[in-house]
């Protein structure tokens, strides 16, 4: 064969051989190299990385009778079509349960559908072509034959007998229940005035700046998988991976660099993702796939969609007797994995009540599969649902017997000279501080003189209200949040810290960086423990070959479990660097110091030795050390909270508003949080998470809503119709703490990164509420639009 030469080429990092990666190589030499592999130049295709779009069904439910790609197939830049039978060969399908949720069921789910689709958005088939628009093209080419279902959509019907059952193997539709009760809640109730609401919330999701993106890439020579994913928990992705792809973990990397908002919806496994891992092995390519909005809204993780008729028993004093709840949530056709879909309704079940005195607690919770896009958890998981059910009814109790809300607050709150002590449903609370910030919340927001303009204005038909809403926060989750369900999701954190060569340092995690301050958090505490200043200090997160083993960044948990693990290695760092130059310079560690990147004397803190002239020594001139000194200069830690099963936070919001009566709209006119998150480390971050937090709630309170047809259709996916909170929308946020460390850790960090929207859609909700007292009008359904306000005034 003649083989034709040509000018020298140079290999992208994804082309083959990998010897020859970023080099300049005479295409003689490659013909060569290529011809002892039996193939010429002339006649290789290079194995470049191609790009998946996934075709996806129409329909909420519908059986796949058949699927005709052969055009596509023909069409220029298409390198493959895969159907889901053809990639059962490569990755096996997963169920989303947890051991300790009694009763939790699921059906098999698969990386793309075989036979039946349960959701519209739900893939049928992936299309790999050398770009995404070929990919794109080639979509419009594949015809699928379905036979459209009844699809299940009220999340009330879904337990009717009459109802379709989505997965006949599982008997009915419904996916979980709890019950729980305490006290005597008859008894309780039968000697109180009793108030009862339904609550309704709106179903929506998390708008991430960055869509969910990965890239696989397979790497047959090595038989090893490497993930470059968006992703908030690298080490539970690799585990994954690696169960259902056949491998080993050792076999699967996850590389996750900076990533573009996550909220929780990048916490979770997604089929279309697990069939670009699947997809690479199987072509034996690197395989991109990046989601579109339109995907995103349509296969994103939904929350919150609950429907819950709750129950106050109060005093004529105040006094609060007794809280019962019913939850109904629906969570789509599968519940999701690993982390199961039924975690938030759990999580309602658990919190409400929960910043008040009372023994008496009744409440049930029920999570049916219906055909919509699944649902979990995203940012504050069940909070905000608690929240609102708890402090709505707190309002409505205090309405009834025409208390302030503020001081039937005052009356049932649990002191904050109460704790240790727990909750009817059981929840341990080490030390919260609802008193004390209660009382900073109404000085930051002069409670006395709002009331007393919104009686001014209220004369001139200006309608304003005060909404409060107390809350409590779960933070630094232990084992008992998965691992004790059998889900391999990791509730420590590890860091590990060493000194270069020229007196730097570096510093591994395993939490992630998704906009919160991670790398800044993990820099200052180390920084602060080494003398050294933070731009002399990299972290490194998000590759699990390089860091080390633990859970990422979800619930609140990367200052209080990653900072405590950095805290524990760069003090263990200090006393081995303190010991060496103890040894250098003749003296005990405890008459040093480390300070501004040098080895000064403790006592008047005059320089002795440069930590860049210590590394020195230390990697170049060990013969000059004294016998006996084995220079460590890296220190690895993990840590885990044990006595605690969570580190509760608790704070307390407020809302100022105004309602227009006659349009329904509502203006935002300043919005108040005080937080205990334990010890601040960077007050600037701590206050800008909760910031950020408390708008996602007010985009929850008032605008954001997924809209589905009786026939399970999406009918605002895209950024026109799904209403996100603008800058414009949104009032000036003041932010106030109180400080109650844990003392779990040393560092005595809780965590703030849900706390902002735990509170927000209660406090708006009851402030409206407020302002709408003079016509006798109650709302117990968010989002609060310009339609359910003129309803609720009998004006629509």
């Amino acid at each position: 064969m003649t083989v034709t030469r040509a000018p020298a080429v140079t290999l992208s990092v994804l082309d083959r051989p990998n010897s020859y990666i970023g080099k300049t190589v005479p295409r003689p030499n490659l013909d060569r190299l290529l011809q002892g592999r039996g193939q010429y130049v002339s006649d290789l295709e290079l194995p470049r990385m191609a790009h998946v779009v996934f075709l996806r069904s129409p329909h909420a439910h519908a059986r796949i009778a058949a699927i005709d790609a052969d055009a596509a197939r023909r069409m220029p830049g298409v390198v493959s079509i895969v159907t889901g039978r053809q990639l059962e060969a490569v990755i096996t399908p997963w169920v989303g349960v947890l051991s300790h949720l009694k009763g939790l069921k699921s059906a098999p789910q698969r990386a793309i559908a075989v036979d039946r689709v349960c959701w519209q958005g739900e893939a049928v088939a992936a299309i790999v072509a050398t770009s995404r628009a070929a990919a794109e093209d080639a979509m419009e080419h594949i015809s699928v034959d379905y036979e459209e279902l009844e699809a299940v959509t009220d999340m009330r019907a879904a337990l009717d007998p009459a109802s379709p059952v989505i997965h006949a193997s599982l008997g009915d539709n419904l996916a979980f229940e709890r019950t729980l009760e305490a006290g005597d809640v008859d008894h309780a109730l039968s000697e109180s005035e009793l108030v009862e609401a339904d609550f309704v919330f709106g179903r929506h999701t998390g708008v991430t700046l960055e869509p969910r993106a990965v890239v696989a890439d397979w790497n047959a020579a090595e038989a090893r998988l490497t993930i470059y994913q968006g992703t908030q928990a690298p080490h539970m992705v690799q585990n994954i991976a690696a169960l259902h792809l056949g491998l080993r973990e050792a076999q699967v990397r996850v590389v996750c660099k900076d990533v573009g908002g996550s909220f929780g919806i990048k916490v979770h496994i997604y089929a279309d993702e697990m069939a670009t891992y699947a997809l690479s092995k199987l072509l034996r390519r690197p395989v991109k796939f990046v989601a579109d909005r339109v995907e995103s809204f349509n296969t994103d993780i939904h929350a919150r969609d609950h429907r819950c008729r709750g129950r106050i028993g109060v005093k004529p004093d105040g006094t609060i007797t007794a809280f019962e709840i019913d939850d109904l949530t629906g969570i789509g056709p599968y519940s999701m994995y690993p982390r199961t879909s039924a975690i938030e309704a759990n999580q309602v079940v658990n919190l409400v009540g929960g910043p008040y005195v009372t023994a008496n607690y009744r409440a049930r919770a029920r999570v049916v599969f219906q055909n919509k896009n699944v649902m979990c958890q995203y940012r504050a998981v069940g909070h905000p649902i608690a929240c609102s059910v708890t402090e709505g009814l707190v309002d409505l109790a205090a309405a009834k017997i025409g208390m302030d809300p503020v001081e039937i607050r005052r009356r049932n709150l649990i002191a904050d000279d109460a704790y240790p002590c727990a909750s009817p449903s059981g929840m341990k609370f080490e030390q919260l501080s609802h008193h004390a910030s209660l009382t900073r919340l109404l000085q930051m927001m002069d409670y006395d003189a709002l009331r007393a303009e919104q009686a001014a204005l209220r004369a001139r038909s200006v309608h304003r209200g005060i909404g409060i809403a107390s809350f409590i926060e779960v933070t630094n989750p232990s084992a008992a949040f998965y691992g004790v369900g059998g889900a391999k999701i990791s509730s420590q954190d590890g860091v590990a810290v060493r000194l270069d060569a020229q007196g730097s340092v570096i510093c591994q995690t395993s939490i992630t960086e998704q906009g919160q301050g991670s790398e800044s958090l993990t820099a200052q505490i180390v920084g602060s423990v080494l003398g050294v200043s933070m731009e002399r200090v990299r972290v490194i997160l998000g590759d699990t070959d390089n860091t080390p083993y633990g859970g990422g960044t979800w619930a609140s948990r990367g200052a209080g479990i990653g900072g405590e693990a950095a805290l524990q290695a760069a003090k263990a760092l200090r006393e081995n660097i303190l010991n060496v130059a103890a040894a250098i310079l003749q003296s005990t560690p405890a008459e040093l110091d480390i300070v501004d990147n040098g080895i000064v004397n403790a006592a008047d803190g005059a320089p002795r030795i440069e930590l860049n002239e210590l590394a020195r020594i230390v990697y170049f001139r060990p013969d000059t050390l004294p016998p006996g000194i084995q220079p460590e200069l890296i220190a690895t830690r993990h840590f885990v909270p044990r006595q605690y099963p969570f580190a509760f936070t608790n704070g307390v919001q407020a809302s100022w508003l105004e309602v227009d009566t006659e349009t329904g709209f509502v203006k935002l006119l300043k919005h108040w949080v005080v937080e205990d998150c334990g010890t601040i480390i960077n007050p600037q971050l701590v206050d800008e998470q909760i910031r950020g937090g408390v708008v996602q709630g007010l985009g929850a309170a008032l605008f954001e809503k997924c809209i589905y047809d009786e026939r399970g259709q999406l009918t605002n996916a895209n950024m026109a119709d799904y209403l996100v909170p603008m800058s414009g929308e949104m009032p000036d946020i003041e932010v106030g703490h109180v400080v109650s460390p844990t003392q779990e850790s040393e560092l005595g960090a809780k965590g703030a990164g849900e706390a902002g929207t735990a509170g927000a859609a209660a406090a708006v909700a009851n402030a409206v509420n407020d302002a709408l007292r003079p016509f006798g009008a109650t709302i117990t359904e968010i989002p609060l639009t310009p339609q359910v306000i003129l309803t609720a005034l009998g004006r629509i």
